[in-house]
């Protein structure tokens, strides 16, 4: 698709930032069909046995009707499924959280969108009541999601939908995921919630002020302000009631229990307890020292949280609940997880987090991907090997650090990287290699 003119650009980003007040027909006119992009036609995709694009789009639509998708809605669809190679290329291109915590937390949980979020909390106060009386998730947490994922509908994406899902669905990364992505926006449009002039988002198909994917859209997206439609690009209800319903029965949340607490944690903690993966009675984390930030003691209680440390025993410190899940299943990013939570926290209520210290040491981006590279050679699944600290990278570094000695926090460091650099040599253990566990 040629890359359209700035004026164009512009156009379509405004018309897109007035969708949540416009009315579903000015909304339609707003986006007339649009035409076939300009760009050559792709080369037949190795995962569809060879089928050119047309072929594939035909058998697609089959299977949309097998699922129980009217021809009506295949028809109104039907202009806006084309082959769009710039969508592919970004995908193939895109990357994922590598800012360290409290850059990207500093910037997306700043104070401003608190305070919006709070504030939505006001406009929205019978709708939040509601989605927390059925659904059992508190305000603060549907709208910090809300604010990270489009400024409460502000930055909803511009680009078509349906023409984004079906060439991510031709293209073989993800083709079956997006296949049925594909499909699911085709029902959301059977059901008459959106037409397909109204499907505008982000590059990678997802839609609405909390950015779902078309098969949650579809499953779980409610009709909060009662008009009979599931709009989740202009009714704020809508929003509300849906980030709920998917909050507690997709992602499993726990009513009444809490999510993510800032702590502080002393420096002869034994860091190999400090991971995710690893649940500690409070009563047993106060044992070991753990305080909140100001002091207090946690309570004396048997509730099991995780010791959360997003850059290591020098960063800032959280205990993560059993709820925290729900926030790594909306997003598998540690970083990005982590600071959803947090601002959570901030909107309900909490103070801001302790800044550290001193400065946190970062390996470079390359360091990072030459671990990982190591790690691997070491026996280790890191996941892809990309230069992204990742949980799996964080779990194979805490194995290393355990293996040298070194406080085993599963941030990685240049001590790290230089005892693995080493070879044979590095992996004598110190004498002392216990105590600094």
């Amino acid at each position: 698709m040629p890359i359209p003119s700035s004026a164009i650009r512009t156009v379509i980003a405004t018309i897109a930032a007035l969708l949540a007040l416009s009315s579903p027909a000015s909304a339609q006119s707003a986006f007339p069909a649009p035409a076939r992009p300009a760009a050559a036609a792709p080369r037949a995709a190795s995962c569809h046995n060879g089928e050119n694009f047309e072929r594939f789009l035909a058998g697609l639509k089959q299977q949309a009707a097998a699922a129980g998708v009217s021809q009506r809605a295949i028809a109104e669809a039907s202009p806006y499924l084309v082959y769009d190679q710039g969508i592919v290329n970004r995908d193939r291109g895109q990357r994922v959280f590598g800012q360290i915590f409290t850059e990207f937390a500093g910037r997306m949980a700043a104070p401003y969108r608190m305070q919006q979020g709070q504030q939505r909390i006001r406009t929205y106060a019978a709708a939040f009541a509601r989605a927390e009386k059925e659904y059992g998730v508190p305000p603060a947490v549907i709208a910090a999601f809300w604010g990270l994922e489009s400024d409460f509908g502000a930055n909803m994406g511009n680009l078509p939908t349906l023409r984004s899902l079906v060439s991510l669905a031709y293209d073989c990364r993800r083709s079956e995921m997006f296949q049925g992505e594909t499909i699911a926006a085709l029902k959301i449009i059977d059901r008459g919630d959106l037409s397909p002039a109204e499907m505008i988002g982000s590059w990678a198909g997802e839609l609405g002020q909390t950015q779902f994917l078309p098969a949650h859209y579809f499953n779980y997206a409610v009709d909060y302000d009662g008009d009979g439609r599931r709009n989740l690009l202009r009714s704020g209800p809508d929003v509300i009631g849906s980030t709920a319903n998917y909050i507690a029965t997709g992602l499993k949340w726990r009513r009444g229990e809490p999510w993510l607490e800032e702590i502080h944690v002393p420096q002869d903690f034994p860091w190999q307890q400090a991971d995710l993966t690893i649940q500690l009675p409070r009563s047993k984390l106060s044992q070991l020292g753990v305080t909140y930030p100001d002091g207090r003691a946690l309570p004396n209680d048997t509730m099991p949280a995780s010791v959360l440390l997003p850059m290591g025993r020098n960063g800032p410190a959280f205990l993560a609940y059993a709820n925290f899940a729900a926030y790594t299943q909306w997003n598998n990013s540690l970083i990005y997880s982590t600071t959803a939570g947090y601002l959570a926290s901030r909107i309900a209520g909490a103070p801001p987090m302790r800044r550290p210290a001193g400065p946190v040491a970062q390996l470079p981006f390359n360091e990072i991907h030459e671990l990982q590279q190591m790690l691997v050679r070491a026996g280790f699944d890191v996941g892809k090997v990309d230069g992204v600290l990742g949980q799996q990278s964080r779990s194979a570094i805490k194995a290393m650090q355990i293996k040298y000695g070194l406080p085993a926090d599963s941030w990685p460091t240049a001590e790290l990287l230089a005892k693995m650099r080493g070879g044979p040599r590095a992996q004598t253990l110190s004498p002392d290699s216990e105590a600094a566990r």
